[in-house]
């Protein structure tokens, strides 16, 4: 399969540079994937798992958490608020922020923001958690 140059980064830094065959992710409008040959594009990133597929054919999951893709004269750009790998993910910090946010969730009385930022917080313990399985 053709391959294409992707970098990934975050404001902490730059996650992944080097050539991939397939980048799938979450947009706000649903997955995607981006494959060698891809129109120039760009759109904004949702909170979901994402992974890319190496030149070896080797998978490589993560956490992505928000962000921007964009594909330009056939490189790959993804800059994410929150990217974390499988085997960065620490599952027990996840859960703790899980059972936390659950919590919250289950207080009476909540304003929009306290319930919207729980939600949130619920979301992505959960999008970790499965990755990491």
């Amino acid at each position: 399969m053709r391959t294409f140059p992707l970098r990934i980064g975050t404001p902490d830094g730059l996650h992944f540079e080097g050539d991939v065959e397939r980048v799938v992710c979450r947009s706000i409008s649903g997955d995607m994937a981006i494959l060698a040959g891809h129109c120039n594009f760009c759109t904004a990133l949702g909170m979901g798992e994402a992974y890319i597929v190496l030149e070896d054919g080797t998978r490589r999951q993560a956490a992505c958490i928000g962000g921007m893709i964009s594909m330009i004269d056939g490189t790959c750009r993804l800059m994410a608020t929150t990217w974390e790998w499988k085997e960065d993910i620490d599952a027990e910090r996840a859960e703790n922020a899980k059972k936390r946010a659950e919590e919250v969730l289950e207080k009476a009385g909540l304003t929009d923001r306290e319930y919207k930022l729980a939600e949130a917080k619920l979301r992505r313990a959960l999008i970790r958690l499965s990755v990491k399985e």
